[in-house]
């Protein structure tokens, strides 16, 4: 464990069952650990699923965190929240009740064999990079193109009307 807290950024999605109160359930859980400090939570956007594409849209958001836990503890802390909210790993890029992505950690790069650091497919994703940039640092955007300026439209990611998102987590204009 870290003696001081470092910044770490997660990807969060969601897309069988009550996805709004499932991310809500799961940013609630990374509050309640010990050990981390949910400082920042993007609005929702609704993105339809990539891979296999035969299931639901996904909802999806991204949290800026502080933790004392290393890398390889908070990917624990983050897996058993996903089975503690029902997920069932089946198939790759299928449907799930949630999934939790470490997407950066105190800008580190890391390459274990259990976690890769930047996330592997960040940069391809605009589900994951628009929510992203909505809770990222602006000193912490210098590795991105453009410095993250995204078009919106042209990505499919969608603001979602989160009239049900809890207040505290921020809401998205409709």
């Amino acid at each position: 464990m870290n003696r001081e807290p470092v910044v770490a950024y997660l990807g969060l999605g969601s897309n069988i069952g009550e996805r709004e109160r499932l991310l809500a359930e799961a940013v609630e859980r990374l509050s309640d650990h010990p050990f981390v400090e949910v400082s920042a939570v993007s609005p929702l956007y609704e993105t339809e699923p990539v891979g296999v594409t035969d299931q639901p849209a996904f909802l999806n958001i991204a949290c800026r965190i502080l933790t004392t836990l290393d890398p390889e503890s908070l990917l624990a802390a983050a897996l058993d929240i996903e089975r503690e909210l029902g997920r069932v790993r089946t198939i790759r890029w299928g449907p799930r009740t949630i999934d939790i992505d470490l997407l950066l950690y105190d800008n580190r790069d890391i390459r274990t064999p259990a976690l890769t650091v930047p996330h592997p497919r960040l940069m391809e994703r605009a589900f994951v990079l628009v929510p992203l940039l909505d809770v990222i640092e602006e000193r912490e955007r210098d590795w991105l193109p453009d410095g993250g300026a995204i078009d919106l439209e042209a990505t499919g990611v969608r603001r979602w009307n989160n009239t049900n998102w809890p207040e505290e987590f921020g809401r998205s204009e409709s």
